[in-house]
Order: structure tokens, then sequence, then C-alpha cells
């Protein structure tokens, strides 16, 4: 496996290097800080300053950022989570000192001028607007509120057109300089560079800005809270779409293991128990998955589909047999070997990307603190027993954790 090595720059900045054979590299910059660190007041400014960013700067218009890496064939972008930031750009590895140049130009001088900031507001808005016209996402917003009632992990990531309308470019600037800090920061190399060049660049362009900063507070999660059980939203929609959800432990947390491979048993890929199950023998759905997502002291499973609303009862009943099976019955050795091997081989070949190894080590290292190793992560899911397996799963989906969110055809 690649080997990565983390470092310091004098304000305090964590930079880890992940050099590896490509023709390119993959430079990101990670930023603790994400929508369930915003005062409901503010709900939505880390989307809209991620937006702004690519506004320009004192030295730079929008088309001179843009310009300067697809001009080289290169590609960038950024998103926003309920606990983090981050910038990236993916470039032949020729044009790094530029690349790390623009993002650090982006993440300590945005200008945020007055007319763009009216314009990418708005386009925040329909953004907003663009999905509440999407039931699969409006069935899964739903969900998450409901799991995460009264806690800022239950709010939509991008805000809501009324929390965003009263901002001003002041109001941005002022947050950015509490929560942009060096400290509450990582910046990852992967890919094809010299190290000791790396970390001359990444001192040169970032080294400068010298802030004590605490770490972001957040509300933890009441996990003695109930879950809404459950929540229904009819609109202009052929099909019913159907979201269950299940609260968890969050990431640090070492049933996440078990809990991978519980997820993975169930509803990843087209081998997993809920797809042979609802669509294969069925017929129910053309759709079905889970997933499983982690935050710093919660997670949440979610199983999503979309299919028939008059068999809606009968999914139910489909899908609740199949977690009462995986409670009640230890996963077979068969079973259980083949959904290891499936977890470690796509995991192993996401890597392979050097995008996907600056994601891993930049989203671990905001998690953690510390260098977490992709061995880490397989020996981890290797060493899952069947035991281990039926103990999370009789944990994790339990009726008082669970909500179901539908959106039915009007």
């Amino acid at each position: 496996m690649t080997r990565a090595t983390l470092h310091a720059l004098k304000n305090g900045l964590r930079v880890v290097l992940v050099p590896c054979e490509a023709e390119s590299v993959a430079f990101g910059l990670f930023i603790a800080s994400g929508s369930r660190h915003e005062p409901a007041k503010l709900a939505g400014i880390s989307h809209l300053i991620e937006h702004m960013l690519f506004k320009g700067t004192p030295t730079r218009k929008p088309i001179d950022i843009t310009r300067a890496i697809e001009g080289r064939g290169g590609n960038f972008n950024a998103y926003t989570s309920e606990e983090a930031t981050c910038y990236y750009a993916h470039l032949p590895s020729e044009y790094l000192s530029e690349a790390v140049e623009i993002l650090a130009d982006m993440y300590l001088n945005a200008a945020i001028p007055d007319g763009e900031f009216a314009r990418e507001k708005q386009v925040v808005i329909e953004e907003i607007r663009m999905y509440s016209d999407e039931p699969d996402a409006v069935a899964a917003e739903n969900l998450q509120r409901s799991l995460f009632p009264k806690n800022a992990l239950g709010a939509p990531v991008a805000g809501t057109p009324e929390s965003l309308a009263p901002m001003t470019p002041d109001v941005l600037r002022r947050y950015m300089r509490s929560h942009y800090l060096p400290k509450n920061t990582v910046a990852v190399f992967a890919g094809s560079f010299d190290e000791s060049a790396a970390l001359a660049i990444a001192e040169l362009y970032l080294g400068g800005r010298c802030t004590a900063a605490k770490p972001l507070a957040f509300e933890p999660v009441d996990l003695d809270m109930a879950p809404v059980a459950e929540v229904s939203r009819s609109k202009d929609v052929n099909q019913t779409q159907l979201a269950i959800g299940y609260r968890t432990f969050g990431i640090r947390d070492e049933r996440k293991y078990a809990a991978t491979v519980m997820d993975a048993v169930l509803g990843r890929g087209m081998s997993s128990r809920l797809f042979q199950e609802l669509r294969e023998r069925r017929g129910l759905s053309y759709d079905i998955s889970s997933r499983m997502h982690f935050f710093a002291d919660a997670g949440m499973f979610t199983i999503t589909a979309g299919l028939d609303g008059a068999k809606l009862g009968l999914a139910m009943k489909t899908i609740d047999r199949e977690l009462s099976k995986i409670r009640e019955r230890r996963v077979g050795a068969t079973e259980l070997r083949r959904t290891k091997e499936f977890l470690v081989g796509n995991f192993r070949l996401s890597h392979e990307k050097v995008t996907a190894k600056m994601f891993f080590y930049g989203s671990t290292m905001l998690s953690f603190g510390r260098l977490v190793t992709p061995q880490e992560q397989i020996d981890g899911i290797s060493a899952v027993s069947s035991a281990d397996l039926q103990a999370v799963a009789q944990e994790i989906l339990r009726p008082e954790a669970r909500s179901v969110s539908t959106v039915v055809p009007r």
C-alpha cells in the first residue's frame, strides 16, 4: 500500500504527503467546518462560502481561476458536508505549484464581491429548489431530519432560502475568519511529486497566516432522544420513494467495521440480500440499496428504494424480514468471506486513483486527528466475525432507533 507521511507547517496547518506512481497529482484542502458547526440563523453559510470561493480573489478573476486548472487538462471542485468543507484540484503533476497557489489564494484571499455574491446566493437557492423537486432527495433529507431532531445534523447542508436571504458578504467574511484557520485545515498531496518540493510549496503559499484557534464546537447528538418514527410527503411523482433509517454510533467506535460489513451484506451491490430479495425474486423495486454513514458522535444506516406505492406494504414486510434474519441468525462463513472480499477489493481498486487517496487521507485526518492507513481499514474489515456482525445488527436495527420517510404520488 502507499506510504503516507504527516507534517506540520510553522502555523500549525497539517500536511499529508501521499506519493505514488502516477501521471498526475491531486491536491486538496480539507477544513473542519461544515453545516453542523453553524448557528441556526446562519444555516447554509458553509455551503455558500464554498460557492463564493470560486468567484475570484483580489488578483484573480473567476475565469482566471478556471482557466488555470482546466486549461492544463485538470479539473477542480469542492464539496460541503455536515462536518467539513473541501476544495481540490487534479491535474498533470508538472502543474502542482500553480494548483497549490490558486487554491491557497482562494482559501486565504476570497474577495466575495457584492455583485457576484447576490448572483451566487440566488444560484444556491435554485440548487435547493432543484433538489426539492427530486423525490429521492426529499425522502433522504426528511429521513435525516427525523433521525436527528433538534440537532444541526438533521438540517439540510445547503440551508434554506429563508436562512440564506439575510446573509451579506461581510457576514461570510467574518465567518471565514473564525473558521478557515490553519489548525482547522489539512492539506493533502497525492500522486506524482517530490516530497521536499511539495512541503516547500505548502509553506510558501499556506504557511503565512498564523492564527490561534480552538476546535470548532457543535452540539452533540442526544442519543436518548427518540427519532421521529414516520414522515411522509406527497408530490407529483409516479413512484413512491422509500427511505428507512436507523441512528447509530459515531466513526470512532470500533464497531464501525462490523457495521460496514452488515451494510454490505444487506444492500451493497447486486449480490446483496435486499437487492436479491426485492428486485430479483419479487420485482418490487428497480433499485434498492443501503448505506452506512458515520459522523463524529453518531451515524445512520439507511435503506432507499423507489417502487409502486401499491406494493409499499409488501416491500416493508420483505425488508423487515431481511433485517430480522440478520439480527437473529449469524451470517454464514461463505457469505461473510465473500462480502469482506467485496469490500476490501472495492477499497483497493478505488485507491488506484490519486483523488481517492486524497479524499481518504483528508477525511480520516479530520475525523481522527492522525494518519489512518488503508491497511488499518482493510485489517478492521477482515477481522469482523459472524458474531461481531450479529451483535452490531442487534444494536443498530432497533425499532426505537428507526425512522421511515416516504414521498408518495399526489
